[in-house]
């Protein structure tokens, strides 16, 4: 599902989430490589309308991996190794986006963050969300978790 989507029928993740990615800009981006090893990728990320999306090179090794095999995990990157801000997991597929309406919807995103744009051509993907999670390991020590199927479960961390 979109990200719209997801965070209506998510928003215990989703609120945690989208405040995280929007002041950090940057996720871990989990792929598979044509052998079916993992490769794990720094990414941007950019919202628009109702989207999750991620921009690459054109021609980049990740990009290369998605268009071949969708599946993707994005992760939020972690500040230090304490986890006390919570760490945020979605698990999904990769969506190609040809679209000139959708890519300069990011576009613009991108500009009024950094005041810079990409050149075409690059490639651009929205996330079809299938699962998340959030722990946290501070004084919360909280994790969630939600899949399409199941909705939403609640723990508490270990520790």
């Amino acid at each position: 599902m979109r990200w719209d989507e997801f965070a209506a029928a998510c928003p215990e993740i989703a609120e945690r989430a989208r405040p995280r990615f929007e002041t950090e800009q940057l996720v871990l981006v989990g792929t598979l490589r044509k052998d079916g090893s993992p490769r794990i990728s720094p990414c941007e990320i950019d919202f628009a309308e109702g989207r999750l999306l991620l921009g690459m090179m054109w021609r980049s090794r990740k990009a290369q991996d998605l268009m071949r095999d969708p599946r993707v995990v994005v992760h939020s990157v972690p500040p230090d190794k304490t986890g006390g801000v919570g760490d945020v997991k979605l698990y999904g597929r990769a969506i190609d986006e040809p679209e000139p309406e959708t890519r300069e919807a990011c576009g613009r995103a991108i500009k009024a963050q950094i005041d810079w744009r990409p050149d075409e051509p690059f490639h651009l993907f929205s996330l079809d969300i299938e699962e998340a999670s959030f722990v946290s390991f501070g004084e919360e020590r909280l994790v969630l978790t939600w899949s399409f199927g199941k909705g939403l479960r609640r723990g508490r961390a270990p520790g």
